[in-house]
């Protein structure tokens, strides 16, 4: 065996790949190591504290170092520290986390079924849709829709999903039968002259076209995340849900809410599909589930899924899907302590109190000259920037997004687009700290560029 690099930076570049990230870049600058986290802040291996801006990845919604978390996966781990739910067994946890979530659910579900992130979740969702399609004899009903810039994973089904260009590139994706219709950003999409609710109503229109064009006796479902996330925190224009799911219904097309991002508090409401009023037939759930502590995501599916499939289930003798770590009993204890505290806590009421003093100084960000656009909801939003000096895609907001890190901030750009995404126990006064931070970095990047 080749001795090892001395320093944890050395031997991540040496043995580690990264996701996310241009693996040569990743070997001259190597990483940015985390050692420890605390409430709303994270600290890296030489003790410099940072603001974690987007509370992980979208999901650490009780902060860092929440002992209950520990203390529920202590306690799991010493009572039955793994089984599984395959062929008629099951445990306690998985079998109370199903029942909280159904009774949580703003629309009527069914059941619950446990897999291990969004990605997973998504890809379970469609074989469940493609399995009941052919329960009701309809097996040419496959096509998936989803929608430009839409983010729904990255396995080999949910990045079909997708609709980034660097999720398909050199992937050889999307898969065929995945179709992706008008994303709707208003500023980016609109028409000359088109207000904002003709937009909204184009986007129905477009689908619709889509579908007839398709044939709607092709197209088994549409998946949309209420407030699109790693597309570039893109709000739907008023209208645009109103439009939309009308159209579905007329066509008998199944709505699949990818809730990965607005679960459980981060719109203002439990769920996003209460936030826009949606009915969606399934629901993916992750990230923070259980403030992602432990790996664990969830579809929820109504009866009008639910039934055909476990028909076609009895007239084959097995529903043959499943993970090992599906409902997996310290991941499902953690995630029941989860939404005890965010419950407990209010942390819902908590994200209406805070969020007019996010959206305030978010607004104020928007307002920079280097800025073009300020969007969000609830304790989500992006600010987005552009100068004529750098107009490759992602420079200027990569410029800005090391500026904010050195400066004691981590955000994530999504091309030019800064993203804000908190923990849900972020006070107003970490906002205000949050967002001077971010003024700041951006200053210092318009002085460099003038």
């Amino acid at each position: 065996m080749k001795p090892l690099p001395n320093s944890i930076e050395a031997r991540d570049v040496a043995y580690h790949l990264h996701s996310y990230t241009d693996a040569r870049k990743h070997e001259e600058a190597g990483p940015l190591i985390m050692e420890r986290g605390e409430g709303i802040h994270v600290y890296d291996n030489n003790g410099k504290r940072y603001i974690e801006g987007m509370a992980g990845l979208w999901s650490v919604a009780l902060g860092f170092g929440e002992k209950r978390l520990a203390d529920a996966a202590m306690r799991q781990m010493e009572k039955l520290p793994y089984y599984h739910t395959f062929t008629h067994k099951g445990h306690g946890p998985s079998a109370e986390l199903a029942e909280k979530l159904v009774s949580m659910a703003p629309v009527p579900m069914s059941k619950a079924y446990f897999t291990n992130s969004g990605s997973e979740a998504n890809d379970t969702a469609i074989k469940l849709i493609w399995y009941r399609s052919n329960a009701l004899d309809q097996p040419q009903r496959k096509k998936i829709i989803s929608r430009v810039k839409g983010y729904h994973g990255v396995t080999l089904a949910a990045a079909s999903l997708t609709g980034l260009p660097n999720n398909h590139r050199s992937f050889d994706l999307p898969m065929d039968g995945v179709l992706h219709t008008t994303c709707p950003h208003y500023r980016t999409m609109k028409k000359d002259g088109e207000s904002e609710a003709d937009f909204a109503s184009r986007c129905a229109a477009d689908l619709e076209e889509m579908i007839v064009r398709e044939g709607p006796e092709t197209i088994a479902a549409f998946f949309a995340e209420p407030v699109m996330g790693a597309g570039g925190v893109i709000v739907p224009p008023q209208g645009y849900w109103e439009a939309v799911q009308p159209v579905l219904k007329k066509h008998g097309i199944l709505f699949v809410a990818d809730e990965v991002i607005c679960g459980f508090g981060r719109t203002g409401r439990m769920f996003g599909t209460e936030t826009f009023n949606l009915e969606p037939d399934i629901m993916t759930l992750s990230k923070q589930l259980s403030s992602s502590y432990m790996p664990i995501s969830a579809l929820l599916v109504n009866e009008n899924v639910y039934g055909p499939v476990a028909d076609e289930s009895a007239r084959i003798g097995v529903w043959g899907h499943g993970y090992t770590g599906s409902g997996h009993p310290v991941a499902a204890a953690v995630a029941l302590e989860n939404l005890k505290i965010i419950e407990e806590r209010d942390l819902v009421a908590h994200v209406q109190a805070i969020s007019p003093r996010f959206m305030e100084r978010l607004n104020q960000l928007g307002a920079h000259g280097l800025a073009v656009e300020a969007r969000g909801i609830g304790l989500i939003g992006a600010v987005e920037f552009a100068h004529e000096s750098l107009p490759n895609a992602g420079a200027l907001g990569g410029r800005i997004n090391k500026a904010m890190q050195e400066r004691g901030l981590i955000s994530r750009n999504m091309g030019d687009a800064l993203a804000f995404c908190p923990p849900l126990i972020i006070l107003e006064k970490q906002v205000d700290e949050m967002f001077d931070l971010a003024e700041a970095a951006v200053a210092d990047v318009a002085g460099e560029i003038g």
